[in-house]
């Protein structure tokens, strides 16, 4: 069972979630969106999407932090392990609990106001619930972790992580990830499943880079003709118009 959850198990969730977006992205473009429904209501939604996504940001920072950089490599520069610990602790439970209050005003949002209920769909709502499980579990996991049934200490970064990072050379360290407390492998496994789902929920949006917000035209926006102007004596079309109180001597500006 460990060499299919720790050995096999990550690459095929690897395997979803790339053949996932290639699909989604090759055959429903037009649905790779967060669905916005900020039309429908924004205040709270002003308050609630920056709390969560920049937690968020935080919280996978510090995953990153943790499963990338070898435990040697924080000895050598001199951070000892109870500076890391307690660092990692406050600042992923701060981060965690902003990303769970987050969360939490965004399902309350979606619940309490009519126009934003009628758009969630069954697959918003499954979204919502394995998210959730996994930042709960995230947090369970940091505050309860560090400490194996028997009452002996584990160290995430001597397990999960070495098992993290042998994924990458195609040897998963199994007995590693296998020696983790429970709660490191509840919450991992629920990130499997988080992971394999993107691609077919409105999570999607989180692999889309506005690259193209960059470099894409102005809009240009004009107010309703007034009545004089309302009477058209032309044909459809675009009609030129270049009278000083609506363009500047020299301007190219055109009307519908």
């Amino acid at each position: 069972m460990d060499v299919f959850l720790w050995g096999v198990l990550p690459y095929l969730t690897a395997l979803i979630l790339i053949g996932g977006l290639v699909w989604r992205y090759k055959y429903d473009q037009f649905g790779w969106t967060t669905r916005s429904t900020q039309l429908y209501e924004s205040k709270m939604l002003r308050i609630a999407s920056p709390m969560f996504h920049y937690a968020l940001f935080v919280v996978l920072g510090g995953h990153l932090v943790g499963l990338f950089i070898p435990k040697r490599w924080t000895d050598a520069i001199g951070i000892s392990q109870e500076a890391y610990h307690w660092t990692a602790l406050t600042l992923g439970t701060i981060a965690g609990v902003a990303t769970l209050v987050g969360i939490g005003m965004l399902i309350y949002r979606r619940r309490t106001t009519g126009p934003v209920f009628m758009a969630t769909t069954k697959n918003d709502k499954a979204m919502y619930l394995v998210l959730v499980g996994a930042l709960v579990l995230g947090i369970w996991a940091t505050l309860t972790g560090d400490t194996t049934a028997t009452g002996e200490e584990h160290n995430y970064r001597e397990t999960v992580s070495i098992w993290f990072r042998s994924l990458f050379i195609f040897q998963p360290n199994v007995s590693a990830m296998a020696a983790a407390t429970i709660q490191f492998k509840i919450h991992i496994l629920v990130a499997f499943l988080l992971f394999a789902t993107i691609p077919f929920t409105r999570l999607v949006h989180a692999f889309t880079v506005p690259v193209h917000f960059l470099f894409r035209p102005y809009m240009v926006y004009r107010s309703r003709p007034s009545s004089d102007e309302s009477t058209r004596t032309h044909g459809r079309g675009w009609d030129k118009i270049g009278t000083p109180d609506r363009a500047k001597k020299g301007d190219d500006v055109y009307k519908p």
